[in-house]
């Protein structure tokens, strides 16, 4: 990949190279983490969206985790499967794309106040490509909160992925935004490891202004 040179040249494929449509094509409607990590998730988007906004949950699911008790003017959901956004009753509207064949969001661009990513950035083959765009469609300074653990469907995250450890992890999302032109960036240890728990850490990345 041009814009991250310094990785191996296989560093995004999979060990199932099969179709994610068809991995994803049966709707599972279960949590990927735990409630203490959920929790965590959702105090994140209290802090960083802004009540009234516009908020994209890009690679969603069935739950959002967005704090029920404030009130966003949309929520839109990006998804693999239909199903499972169709259960999803936090969303306002949504899409089903593959990312990992088609980046260009169908959204105008500075259209959206804040975006989010849980548990899923492990899986994409065109990173670079997908925060450019979400750079196009966030307004200028509108935060991405990228959010992940140590779970993941092995035979879909991309092999760079599963050869880091979590700290390495974190130091590779923020790469991510940084490659695509996000500033400031942070890094945050929401739930640390502990037995018995779900670890969590989060990158944080202002649109470009």
């Amino acid at each position: 990949m041009d814009e991250l040179p310094e990785l191996p040249p296989n560093a995004f494929v999979k060990s199932d190279s099969s179709p994610d449509d068809l991995f994803y094509a049966a709707p599972r409607f279960v949590t990927h983490i735990d409630g203490n990590a959920i929790a965590a998730v959702m105090a994140l988007y209290r802090e960083l969206f802004p009540p009234g906004g516009v908020i994209l949950d890009l690679m969603s699911s069935w739950i959002s985790h967005l704090p029920r008790d404030t009130a966003y003017g949309r929520v839109i959901g990006h998804g693999m499967n239909a199903a499972e956004l169709a259960a999803n009753s936090q969303l306002t509207s949504s899409f089903v794309q593959n990312l990992n064949e088609n980046v260009i969001l169908p959204l105008d661009q500075a259209s959206v106040d804040a975006a989010a990513i849980c548990v899923s950035v492990q899986y994409l083959q065109n990173p670079i490509a997908v925060f450019q765009e979400l750079a196009r469609v966030l307004k200028p300074g509108g935060p991405v909160a990228i959010t992940f653990s140590n779970r993941c469907f092995p035979t879909k995250a991309v092999a760079i992925w599963q050869a880091l450890d979590d700290d390495a992890h974190a130091r590779l999302v923020a790469l991510y935004l940084e490659r695509a032109g996000f500033a400031p960036i942070e890094t945050r240890e929401l739930v640390p490891p502990a037995r018995g728990l779900d670890p969590l850490w989060a990158v944080i990345g202002g649109a470009p202004k």
